[in-house]
């Protein structure tokens, strides 16, 4: 056997994964998805390497939430879309949406690192995704709501002591202005409409704004198509193949 032989069997020999290894690598993608609902997704037959993002319950701002109430934590997420950004090895990014809303600022922060990603993105609205889970839905490439899904536009709520003074009120009009310019930019709605649904009084018993359902999503431009995981995936390999494509041309 000759050098060059001699090295490959063993590059080979090293490559390989015992089954210990394996149930190691098991291990960590459990603890993984256990802690932050994150995994990598590599066993496909398009040999692309996906990345599975959820956002999951409330969103966690700058003071934490009760132990009892499921979170999503901002502080997890941005640094994990920093890392998915710099990554050689992560082709796209699938994000699952299933929350009430939750802190504005951060849930603002995510949307817009979501929307700068080089990498081609889908979401799939499961359950719901309301509030500031509405920008957080519209941000990136593609979207998806389940047939049941439900989405909620409504005002800027904020808890705590609240000034009755004019300042107060142009903060709380500036806050939505940002929300309503952020999902306008990113999807098919209009500024004007989702005002008008944001400030609907016809619906919610106890609120302003609107609810929509899976189709309904659709129809107001906000999402792009009802489906549910099999879509998304499908959609997300075809637009990993086609930025792939455009670089093979450039």
């Amino acid at each position: 056997m000759d050098d060059q032989s001699c090295h490959r069997t063993t590059k080979t020999e090293k490559t390989k994964t015992t089954p210990e290894e394996r149930l190691k690598e098991e291990a960590a993608k459990e603890e993984k998805i256990k802690e932050s609902g994150q995994l990598e997704l590599t066993n496909n037959q398009e040999d692309h390497i996906l990345y599975l993002l959820s956002i999951i319950g409330e969103i966690e701002g700058h003071e934490s939430l009760s132990s009892n109430a499921k979170t999503t934590k901002y502080e997890h997420v941005l640094p994990k879309l920093a890392e998915i950004e710099d990554s050689r090895r992560i082709e796209g990014v699938l994000i699952i949406l299933n929350t009430v809303g939750g802190d504005v600022e951060s849930g603002l922060a995510i949307a817009e690192m979501i929307a700068s990603l080089s990498k081609p993105t889908v979401s799939l609205v499961l359950g719901g995704s309301h509030s500031i889970g509405v920008p957080l839905a519209v941000s990136t490439d593609y979207s998806f709501i389940v047939p049941s899904g439900t989405m909620v536009i409504h005002p800027v709520r904020m808890s705590g002591t609240v000034i009755g003074a004019q300042p107060t009120y142009d903060y709380f009009k500036q806050m939505q202005d940002r929300i309503l310019h952020f999902i306008a930019s990113h999807s098919r709605a209009k500024e004007e409409r989702l005002e008008e649904m944001m400030m609907n009084t016809g619906m919610l018993t106890k609120d302003l704004g609107t609810i929509l359902i899976g189709e309904r999503a659709v129809e107001e431009g906000l999402i792009n198509a009802v489906g549910g995981i099999k879509e998304a995936f499908f959609k997300l390999h075809e637009l990993v193949e086609d930025k792939e494509s455009f670089k093979k041309r450039s």
